[in-house]
């Protein structure tokens, strides 16, 4: 028997918020369980690290789809549904994770995994629209601090975890976390009135005139994309380095997550400046501090000893993952203010271009890794994110059309 469906609330309570902060940080997390767990999977599975490498990159690709094919149709259907029905996908995807015994079917499992993670990218609209317009900003900055505290804890606690459980003692963890977490949601989220009446395709055709009329979005999209390639490459590859160059287990690579984690503590107050100052400053100063941080990153591997380059490394994690998630917040603020009855589409494509971005990232450090070493893919992060710099530096080339997204019309 279904518990009764609560009414819509006129605004966000707390407790709601920090349950869809978890959950989104939960949901997200299934993303980068493996980045650690790479040398394990390919001791357990007898396999190179240049097969298991393309483990992340097919993940990465699934929630690309998830993104593209499956959150736009946020703005169609009930939210609270869309987000159950996932939340068990989810689960289930996991389970058949833990349970492979071949690189084909776990390669399979993965993608699946990346598909419906795309729940994440579910919620973050949800509380944009139960939020009040004047407090959005600092609404989406509090569910982002689960979402990139799930992105960055992901890797400490699939690599303490793998060291003792194993791999698949990982995944069955978080299919377990999953489905519990589902359930809540089931329980407290509000039914949502579907923002729009378009079909599934013209849903899909409003997404294409809506990137090609917005340069805001188009801009949010491809710089965010850049960033998130070099993010991608670094964490990709960062646990073969450690485990090549100094013989560290899967806990070491995790606890760098760690590290950048700090920086997902800002995510509150990114939201108000953004409401405060304007998400495009904020953004020019992520795309800054990710661009000084591998500069940095890069120089002393000339010149200082690796246990030297270790440490440093651990700060600049810090630093480079804070400005991430600046951009991150101040892209997905400029999109809801771009397209305020177009949420879920706006955030799909945002979040495509994302993806798109780390999916190339990932398959670029896997082959840099091999051809250069770490060296090359520093060097590969360091030029995508200068070049996502001097994209938010160069003015709007012209004004946007006026939006015609209506929730009920082309």
């Amino acid at each position: 028997m279904q518990p009764k469906i609560p009414q819509a609330p006129a605004q966000l309570s707390m407790p709601l918020m920090l349950l869809l902060s978890i959950a989104c940080g939960v949901a997200v997390a299934a993303l980068y369980y493996s980045h650690p767990l790479l040398p394990l999977f390919a001791q357990s599975l007898s396999v190179s690290a240049q097969q298991i490498g393309a483990l992340p990159t097919l993940t990465q690709a699934g929630y690309a789809l998830g993104l593209l094919l499956l959150v736009p149709l946020g703005d169609k259907f009930d939210r609270r549904k869309v987000i159950v029905v996932k939340g068990l996908a989810l689960t289930a995807a996991l389970a058949l994770t833990a349970a492979s015994h071949g690189l084909p079917l776990l390669l399979g499992a993965s993608l699946i995994v990346g598909i419906t993670a795309s729940m994440a990218q579910d919620i973050i609209p949800t509380a944009a629209h139960l939020a009040p317009a004047n407090e959005r900003g600092r609404v989406v900055g509090l569910v982002m601090t689960g979402l990139l505290s799930g992105i960055l804890l992901s890797r400490v606690v699939s690599g303490l975890l793998g060291d003792i459980i194993g791999w698949r003692g990982v995944y069955w963890t978080a299919a377990v976390a999953v489905l519990l977490l589902t359930i809540l949601l089931w329980r407290a989220l509000p039914a949502t009135a579907p923002q729009s009446q378009l079909s599934a395709a013209e849903v899909y055709r409003s997404m294409w005139r809506l990137l090609k009329d917005q340069p805001a979005i188009q801009k949010a999209a491809l710089s965010q994309g850049l960033l998130n390639a070099g993010f991608s490459a670094f964490w990709t590859t960062l646990a073969l380095m450690l485990s090549q160059a100094f013989h560290l287990g899967s806990s070491a690579a995790g606890l760098f997550g760690l590290a950048g984690a700090a920086g997902a503590l800002v995510a509150p107050a990114v939201g108000k400046l953004a409401d405060r100052y304007g998400p495009h400053k904020l953004a020019r100063v992520g795309a800054l501090f990710v661009s000084v941080s591998f500069v940095v990153m890069l120089v002393p591997v000339f010149s200082l000893p690796m246990p030297a380059y270790l440490a440093l490394l651990a700060v600049l994690t810090v630093s480079f993952d804070l400005g991430v998630q600046i951009a991150l917040i101040s892209h997905q603020t400029i999109i809801y203010n771009t397209a305020p009855a177009a949420m879920a589409r706006g955030n799909a494509l945002l979040l495509v271009g994302v993806f798109i971005g780390m999916t190339a990232g990932s398959y670029a450090a896997s082959q840099l890794y091999t051809a250069f070493g770490w060296l090359g893919v520093v060097a590969f992060a360091l030029l995508t994110s200068l070049a996502a710099l001097v994209l938010r530096l160069l003015p709007d080339s012209h004004k946007p059309k006026q939006l015609s997204l209506k929730a009920n019309a082309e």
